[in-house]
């Protein structure tokens, strides 16, 4: 990887216009490591021009030019998986077997996902004598996260790519290195020039000058409620499209029938892993108040078997969070747990005794939470647990709902009637019903302050079109 300080704009690596680099640090050892180049408003603009030039040519592509396409991509993706898991792995703190089989191969499902989905898309359809028209949107902006970074570039660019739109990624600036290494990717499949660019830098100034940008046609935004915001507001000036995947606290609902020993040490481990850096991640686990004794047993035994160290230790279960400022946050609301009187069950302030630098987090349980405290009220975004004990099934429900969020919630229960009808009043994008396997072809966004527009297969494709009726299309 040779492209730290340049940006990737109109099919050519270029210095960025207005020079200025940060640091990049491995949140293992808390050291930079290498530096990336930050841009500024002036090499938005000119990524932007290249993408809005691209875009006539390439809205007009067919259906097997763009399935071609992705295709090249997938196999050059495929050539550099193990870069991209080895970059995750040093920026981000992820283990270095879980960067490569959960992270990375989040790319291939999405790009594998996005061929099958454009292969029988429907761009068009007749009602009547009326023509509906899917047509690209234009030039989209992309900003993406660092927690899940080379997830949500490729969920984003892919279904961009098979639209027919141009484009614009804003990666992390904590994590970017992934973004580096697949912009290398496009560049090896003979993605046309223009079509896609990346503008390395901060989101107060890269994200802001693109989600302000006349000549941009669609902002999709990951990241934090509070940025999406932003985001929203300043693209509200040009009335542009905002399609946000925001912040989460997804409720787990473990209803009395369940298996305990199963359902909570799933619920456990499940929501720790990526060290609970997942905005979906089950962090509220609501359980019968007669049976919170058990499960504080069973949730206490699968915390301590969490495995906090080196990323390139084998036996690692979870490696450290991101960056200085989050184990901040985490610690900050860890000890408001303890302040504000729920029972520390396993965990605490502070690193694991063998862990004396990085940013490693104590795998943490809290019980006998209520829901009004500010560890189930607020995104932690690191190992730490609330158990909220409830008196029957309409509590649990009410208190699962009690939230601004609404991306995720989860619900376990043998008796499948009884668990369709709990999911059916979940007020949330998604609802996993007794720890499935995951589906890239399932729409993944959030209701309330979670977000609007949907990701992933066939939902990512809608998101990206715009809509077109050609009214005397027919003869009548």
């Amino acid at each position: 990887m040779q492209h730290e300080t340049e940006h990737y704009v109109n099919g050519a690596w270029v210095a960025p216009l207005e020079p200025r680099l940060i640091d990049v640090v491995n949140p293992s050892t808390e050291e930079a490591f290498t530096q990336i180049a930050v841009g500024g408003p002036k090499d938005v603009d000119r990524a932007v021009a290249a993408a809005r030039a691209a875009f006539p040519a390439f809205a007009q592509t067919s259906r097997q030019d763009r399935v071609d396409l992705l295709r090249a991509i997938l196999s050059e993706y495929q050539k550099r998986r193990e870069d991209i898991a080895a970059a995750l792995s040093q920026e981000m703190g992820a283990p270095l077997k879980f960067a490569l089989e959960r992270q990375a191969a989040t790319g291939t499902a999405h790009l594998t996902r996005m061929i099958q989905v454009l292969q029988d898309y429907a761009f068009e359809e007749v009602q009547g004598t009326t023509l509906i028209a899917r047509e690209p949107i234009g030039v989209v902006g992309l900003i993406t996260p660092w927690n899940w970074p080379i997830n949500q570039i490729v969920c984003k660019v892919a279904p961009g790519i098979a639209a027919g739109c141009t484009m614009v990624l804003k990666p992390s600036e904590v994590a970017p290195l992934n973004a580096i290494i697949w912009s290398e990717v496009m560049h090896a499949a003979g993605v046309p020039a223009g079509v896609y660019n990346m503008v390395q830098g901060e989101g107060a100034v890269v994200g802001n000058a693109m989600s302000a940008h006349p000549d941009i046609d669609m902002m999709s935004f990951t990241g934090s409620t509070r940025a999406g915001i932003l985001v929203a507001q300043t693209a509200a000036t040009t009335v542009k499209r905002v399609a946000q995947e925001l912040g989460g606290k997804s409720a787990n609902i473990l209803l009395p029938d369940v298996d305990f020993q199963v359902a909570v040490t799933k619920g456990v481990l499940g929501m720790m892993g990526n060290s609970g850096q997942s905005c979906n991640a089950p962090t509220r686990m609501f359980v019968p108040a007669d049976r919170q004794e058990e499960v504080k047993a069973i949730a206490k035994a699968a915390a301590d078997s969490v495995v906090v160290g080196p990323v390139d230790d084998p036996r690692t279960t979870i490696g450290p969070v991101v960056s200085e400022v989050q184990f901040a946050k985490i610690q900050r609301l860890i000890e408001a747990g303890i302040r504000e009187g729920a029972e520390l069950v396993a965990g605490g302030p502070g690193r694991p005794e063998n862990l004396n630098r990085g940013y490693f987090v104590r795998p943490t349980v809290f019980a006998n939470v209520r829901n009004d405290m500010t560890i189930a009220r607020e995104e932690i975004f690191g190992p730490v647990l609330s158990i909220l004990p409830y008196r029957d099934e309409a509590h649990a429900i009410e208190m699962a709902n009690d939230t601004v969020y609404g991306l995720a919630a989860y619900v376990q229960s043998p008796d499948i009637a009884r668990a369709r009808r709990v999911s059916a009043q979940m007020r949330a994008g998604n609802v996993f019903m007794n720890y499935p396997v995951g589906d890239t072809a399932a729409p993944f966004g959030g209701y309330k302050q979670s977000g609007n527009g949907r990701e992933y297969g066939k939902w990512a494709l809608d998101d990206f079109t715009e809509i077109k009726a050609v009214i005397g299309y027919e003869a009548a």
